[in-house]
């Protein structure tokens, strides 16, 4: 009995804790619901935990368009709100990789990038394709088109 107790506390664990390992939806296919909470679910334990340096993909509504940042490398900077209602800053560097033209309060962003903990929820980089090939690539889909 208490194998069998500890074989099931052993997979909730790893269902649990896996969640952020689920691979990305094949190129044209969409996530499904689960998957997209799911997806969400590791964007809120990122913040909860005040965790840095975490791969995340996720989906939202873009709340505020902001300037672009032109300090360094020049970054198009946008907060997209989840379904959950968190916020995250997104800060897609355009030195890099293509802006995303037109881009306005409604519209919906997927994104898969770099999580950084703040204060306001969180900050979302890495949207791009890295030129030295040492990071693992991220991107933004906005229209049926993928910048990265």
């Amino acid at each position: 009995m208490k194998r069998l107790l500890f074989t099931i506390a052993v997979a909730v664990a790893l269902i649990a804790g896996g969640e952020q390992l689920l691979p990305d939806a094949p190129r044209g296919t969409t996530a499904t619901p689960e998957r997209a909470q799911t997806r969400s679910d590791a964007i809120a334990r990122a913040f909860a935990q005040q965790a840095n340096d975490v791969p995340v993909t996720g989906e939202g509504r873009v709340k505020t368009v902001l300037a672009d940042d032109e300090r360094g490398s020049r970054h198009q900077r946008f907060i997209l709100e989840l379904a959950s209602g968190q916020t995250l800053l997104i800060a897609h560097n355009i030195d890099i990789a293509p802006r995303i033209a037109h881009l306005a309060a409604g519209d919906r962003v997927r994104f898969h990038g770099i999580y950084e903990y703040n204060p306001q929820g969180g900050v979302v980089h890495w949207t791009h394709h890295d030129p030295q090939g040492r990071h693992a690539g991220g991107w933004l889909e906005y229209d049926g088109r993928r910048y990265e």
